[in-house]
């Protein structure tokens, strides 16, 4: 297979990743239902920077040394289960005390916005940096999709490829979610939204920590 077919593929196989509902897709959709196109599109930078970092320590190998590190690949399970779990809480306990307020509108204030686009980003950069999912997902798309013996130029497109496609995917989710007929509506389930995303988080953190414990008894036994 040549670097252009491996390159498709690779696209390929990363574009239906990203599809796929997960952590990263929660998060865009209710900040961005939330908060607006603006803060949508910082978390999607901040998520396509981290699988950026995740692409690069898996071509490196690095990330496959962590991988084969029990200690180390359950230390980042558990940071990844932890945070995942404090947004999830952190959701639905928002939602829960304002369950009988109306919808807040999105704040229009500069300062406000500015706060909002640094948190964003660094919120979608951690999210995805501890998801310990992202990490076995490289680790087997890169020894899978890319020969060790792969051009620099090569490697360099595929990782540019694969940060490309992810931003332009979020930032698309967060476009489309914002759109004013979107929002309209978007804004009347805002609630509902905030609770399944709370709800996601939560499961799926509590899921890794619970994986973790496991790996755990396993290997004291």
């Amino acid at each position: 297979m040549n670097e252009a077919s491996i390159l498709i593929t690779l696209a390929t196989v990363h574009f239906v990743a990203l599809m796929s509902p997960g952590p990263d897709f929660a998060l865009v959709v209710q900040n961005a239902t939330r908060y607006g196109r603006q803060t949508g599109t910082y978390i999607a930078l901040g998520l396509s920077l981290g699988i950026l970092i995740h692409a690069t320590l898996s071509i490196t190998g690095v990330s496959y040394i962590v991988h084969q590190q029990p200690v180390l690949f359950a230390l980042l399970q558990a940071a990844g289960g932890s945070y995942l779990l404090y947004l999830g809480s952190g959701a639905l306990v928002a939602t829960w005390r304002l369950w009988g307020t109306p919808p807040a509108p999105i704040a229009n204030d500069n300062s406000m916005m500015l706060e909002n686009k640094r948190l964003a980003f660094s919120r979608g950069l951690i999210t995805n940096l501890l998801n310990p999912k992202a990490l076995v997902f490289f680790v087997s798309l890169m020894s899978s999709l890319v020969p060790v013996g792969m051009s620099f130029s090569g490697k360099g497109a595929a990782l540019a490829i694969l940060w490309g496609l992810s931003f332009a995917w979020f930032a698309l989710l967060a476009w489309l979610l914002t759109r004013t007929a979107m929002q309209q509506r978007l804004r009347k389930i805002s609630r509902y939204i905030d609770l399944l995303c709370g709800a996601v988080f939560t499961l799926l953190g509590a899921a890794i920590l619970y994986q973790v414990v496991l790996n755990v008894m396993d290997h004291a036994l």
